[in-house]
């Protein structure tokens, strides 16, 4: 009998099991193939936390699988001590299916075990969970939430009490707590009510008062209120992807003074199937539509969208021909660094040890904007655990001033009070930015162009290769393994120069062959550099079945940058896409 099959038997037998999952379980009896999914293993506890399809079985999310990772987060507080303990856990969900009910669980567990809880009494998005854990000083958070994933997926992110995410030893160590839960049906089934923990005290509902206190931070981050006052009618339309940002972003627009916002009215609303956006990411131009037709039919200049738990944002610009275009992540973050740097410049307020972060499959062009502002670049890992590692060691342990950081996966944070990705303020800011460049009798884009002849146009682009299920998962990591075992010649007909292997921890010279040990946390990740700043990277997702393949070029003229780019891709990707379908 296989593992699957096994563990299939195991949840069918057990008398704990709910009615509901025991007719969904009984429903796939035989299917061999969709055992085997839904139980070839746990569902994998990383630095994200938990994330997956929802549905039953160990490799799915449910509220066995939310009580197992609840319980040992919860154990995690208890061996830090008294101290620990007493700080608390804050609590914040997204508009997923069973968002609210994975956070009410999370909740009881905690309190079971006489911990404080600072429970959302609404939906709330990423940025405000994070604000609330340095907010009221907790020990640690959960925000119930898949980000920007398909309306199939739902997911269970852990942060510490720096308001980040977790770091790798910590989420390692509630990993292992995770692994010594012996029977989470028991566990849920013998849980006291969400209302009883309510009533007993050991559960805080928190509210305005919060959205009041985040609010009036972001509110401090503004660079030019004077212009926005000035354009306070800029024409805004913003859609919250039927997510959690509707409230926040439309609140703090409001107050720094834009008074012509319109909001998508298909996308306003909470609604975890996504009717109008299947995969609810603005990154993607299927997302926007409604949007854009809405920012077409009242002839807006911009258009802003966060994802469902508001820590991404994407935004749709107008052309000098009047259309729409999206711009990347890295576009985004470009002109957001360019402009916060040199508002600070203009005003004479650069601190001294400034720095921003961005990450290793992020663009190159941040090198060039943070030289020629006298501050510090730092290069992370991807995701933004890491890049909340750098503020912490830098700026609350260190003496550095921190100013803005983005990953080119539509994630950035300005400000020391959240350590996630937050597209409130980011919204706040790029309608900002709007503003000062309508004063400069320019739109965004134009903004944009004007950029890349300052420093140098950049072609970029992220090709996601995704395979399905346990056997994609196998075919990347095979996939990776052997691209590895010969890093340089694999790419022969690239000029490459050097070659960071992440997981290695070693830096080869291709010219020389000489191969030197760096410093980093070891991740599965190959960046390959090549002539002036172009590069490319090949990296298997955290969070699904995906192998991604990001790549940059960077020439004076933009027809030759997106020419080389091309080129690139081509010599790039179409090795890693044969070796993929072989294993497959």
């Amino acid at each position: 009998m296989s593992r699957a099959e096994d563990a299939y038997r195991s949840w069918l037998n057990n008398p704990y099991l709910d009615a509901q999952t025991r007719k969904e379980l009984e429903q796939i009896k035989g299917q061999t193939a969709e055992i085997e999914d839904r139980f070839y293993q746990d569902l994998q506890f990383g630095t994200a936390g938990l994330r997956g399809i929802l549905g039953a079985g160990s490799n799915r999310m449910n509220v066995y699988t939310v009580a197992a990772a609840a319980e040992g987060f919860a154990r995690l507080f208890l061996s830090r001590g008294k101290e620990q303990c007493e700080k608390g856990i804050a609590i914040s969900y997204d508009s997923r299916h069973y968002s609210r009910e994975f956070a009410e669980l999370s909740a009881r567990i905690f309190a079971a075990h006489g911990l404080p809880v600072y429970f959302s009494d609404e939906l709330r998005p990423v940025p405000l969970l994070s604000f609330a854990i340095r907010h009221f000083g907790c020990g640690g958070g959960i925000m119930i939430t898949a980000s920007h994933n398909p309306r199939e997926y739902n997911g269970f992110k852990v942060y510490g009490e720096d308001g980040g995410q977790l770091p790798e030893e910590a989420a390692a160590q509630v990993a292992g707590e995770i692994r010594q839960v012996s029977d989470p049906m028991k566990l849920f089934c013998e849980l006291p009510s969400f209302e009883a923990m309510k009533k007993s005290g050991k559960l805080r509902e928190i509210g305005p008062e919060l959205d009041e206190a985040y609010d009036r931070q972001c509110l401090k981050l503004a660079m030019n209120p004077e212009a926005v006052r000035r354009h306070a009618d800029l024409k805004i339309v913003y859609s919250p992807l039927h997510g959690c940002g509707n409230k926040p972003v439309r609140r703090i627009l409001a107050a720094l003074g834009f008074n012509a916002v319109e909001v998508v009215p298909e996308q306003e609303l909470p609604d975890g199937d996504f009717p109008t956006a299947p995969y609810p990411n603005p990154e993607f131009r299927e997302a926007m539509e409604k949007g854009i037709e809405l920012a077409e039919k009242v002839k807006a200049d911009l258009l802003i969208a966060t994802d469902p738990d508001a820590d991404r944002m994407g935004l749709a610009v107008r052309t000098a021909k009047g259309d729409f275009v999206l711009l990347s992540g890295n576009e985004i973050g470009c002109l957001l660094m360019d402009y916060i740097l040199a508002s600070k410049a203009a005003a004479g307020q650069m601190p001294e040890q400034a720095y921003c972060v961005t990450t290793v499959v992020s663009s190159r062009l941040p090198l060039m904007i943070c030289e020629h502002y006298g501050v510090r670049l730092y290069q992370t890992l991807t995701g933004f655990k890491n890049i909340a590692e750098i503020i912490h060691e830098q700026s609350d342990l260190g003496e550095g001033h921190f100013l803005f950081a983005y990953e080119e996966s539509f994630g950035y944070l300005t400000g020391l009070n959240v350590r996630d990705k937050d597209a409130v303020v980011a919204s706040m800011l790029i309608a900002e930015m709007a503003a000062v460049s309508a004063a400069q009798g320019e739109t965004l884009y134009e903004r944009l162009q004007k950029l890349f002849q300052r420093f140098r146009y950049a072609s970029e682009k992220t090709l996601p290769l995704t395979r399905k299920g346990r056997e994609g998962l196998e075919s990347i990591a095979h996939c990776m393994k052997e691209i590895r075992a010969d890093k340089v010649s694999f790419f022969d007909k690239l000029p490459l120069r050097r070659v960071l292997d992440y997981q290695e921890k070693t830096i080869t010279d291709v010219a020389t062959g000489q191969v030197t040990p760096f410093k980093t946390t070891p991740s599965n990740v190959l960046v390959y550099e090549l002539e002036g700043l172009d590069w490319f990277a090949c990296r298997p997702s955290g969070t699904e079945p995906k192998l991604k393949i990001y790549m940059g070029a960077y020439r004076t003229d933009p027809g030759e940058a997106e020419k080389a780019r091309d080129n690139l891709a081509d010599l790039a990707a179409a090795p890693i896409v044969k070796l993929l379908d072989q294993k497959a």
